[in-house]
């Protein structure tokens, strides 16, 4: 498949500026494309991951991808698809944040490739050095407040109480010359993006035409959503981060085991590198046996290991292991650390755990799995409760520092799913 076929089988072309003509410039050999990041984090997130391996799928098809991070619009926001103004970044801020997702990007594009390396740009580089005064007179002079008007990212926004700002107005003149320097300075060709940032790359393309007489294109794909239509990769507590400090990779992997049947084959076309055969074959099987999970699973174990290599793939798959009760058996402290994150946690004073040590029951409450010692005896008598997953049905137990997990946890149990952890203080 050329590029555009594999982008159009995988879901991923939903409009380009003009395809006809692409079709025949690709044809004749690589160009120049790049996407942009906006350092609003110090970590990308499950939704940045669409235009990462777009990119990263033109240059395994020989193609010249460039990462604008963007140093000066993040300073502004982008005002596509949001109902309210963005809190401006200061500079320390940006700089800290450009910090954080470099090393991510690293991981899907390969900056190194002996012939069609990817480049990282920051467009703060091109835009701090120019005055407001240059800046009007040679983009703003060439782009209608009409044509302005007319995008759907303003329009949404003018048509609420609180209006839009002039900053995040001009937004798009900021994208727009990024546009016009990529193709003046790296004979860029094409910017792709979501279907949010069509009038953006469009008024780019215009002005590269104006100021420089050149030919560039357009390409966006939809919106990563679930079958409901709601945005891919929210959840009750938020964004699921890149970062494993913000988004621990059990919880990352859990994520995508979770995904529902009708997304798993969207999610495999659009977020791995599975070839057409294996993902049919994964959705084949999902139908013929949903309760196996097999096309999550396969999502889950493929973006875990691009985003959080073997080493965290293999973490993530050992907690989960250890949350549907796995034995313990071999499980380092960064590994359990990893369940800790996910159950609730409760301190305990080590001294109760001296010779003969707390009683079960005691332990239980104190965990917030049982509501009251009886109970307590009647859960352990009944085979329901578990210790580091191993069943304990003797109600006069003490528990003592014999029983902790590297010296300082103790993994309880109640029933199937029902997890505490105590920490000794």
């Amino acid at each position: 498949m050329t590029i555009l076929d594999e982008l159009r089988w995988r879901g991923l072309f939903a409009d380009c500026t003009d395809v006809d003509a692409l079709t025949g410039r690709l044809a004749r050999g690589p160009i120049s494309l790049y996407a942009g990041f906006d350092p609003t984090s110090d970590s990308l997130h499950v939704g940045n991951l669409v235009p990462l391996f777009a990119l990263r799928r033109f240059q395994m098809h020989g193609h010249h991808p460039i990462a604008l991070a963007g140093g000066s619009t993040g300073m502004i926001g982008d005002p596509s698809g949001k109902s309210e103004e963005r809190n401006l970044l200061t500079p320390d801020q940006l700089a800290h944040n450009l910090e954080g997702i470099r090393p991510q990007l690293a991981k899907f594009l390969d900056f190194e490739a002996k012939a069609n390396p990817a480049r990282l740009v920051n467009n703060f580089d091109w835009t701090a050095p120019v005055g407001v005064l240059d800046f009007l007179r040679d983009v703003g002079k060439h782009v209608s407040v009409t044509a302005m008007m007319g995008k759907d990212s303003v329009r949404a926004r003018i048509d609420r109480e609180a209006g839009i700002s002039y900053a995040e107005f001009s937004y798009m003149l900021l994208q727009a010359f990024d546009f016009h320097h990529l193709r003046k300075t790296y004979d860029c060709e094409l910017q792709i993006g979501a279907t949010d940032q069509w009038g953006n790359i469009t008024l780019g393309a215009e002005l590269t035409r104006k100021k420089l007489g050149a030919t560039v294109w357009g390409l966006v794909f939809p919106l990563l959503t679930r079958a409901d239509g709601a945005k891919y990769g929210k959840t009750a507590e938020g964004a699921v981060w890149l970062d494993a400090k913000r988004t621990s990779r059990y919880r990352f992997y859990q994520f995508f085991v979770n995904a529902d049947d009708a997304d798993v084959g969207t999610l495999l076309r659009t977020l791995t590198f599975l070839g057409r055969e294996e993902i049919e074959s994964l959705e084949a099987a999902q139908r013929e046996n949903p309760e196996s999970r097999a096309a999550q699973k396969a999502l889950a174990r493929e973006l875990t290991l691009l985003v959080h290599g073997r080493d965290g793939l293999a973490g993530a798959m050992r907690a989960s292991e250890i949350l549907f009760g796995g034995p313990l058996d071999g499980i380092s402290e960064e590994v359990f650390l990893e369940v800790v994150g996910e159950v609730p946690t409760q301190d305990l004073e080590k001294g109760k755990l001296v010779s003969p040590g707390a009683p079960l029951p005691e332990v239980l409450v104190r965990a917030g799995l049982s509501p009251s010692k009886s109970q307590a005896r009647k859960d352990a008598e009944g085979g329901g409760i578990y210790i580091n997953n191993e069943r304990v049905a003797d109600a006069t137990k003490s528990i003592t520092q014999e029983d902790l997990l590297f010296d300082k946890f103790l993994l309880l149990r109640k029933g199937k799913r029902t997890y505490a952890v105590l920490k000794c203080i």
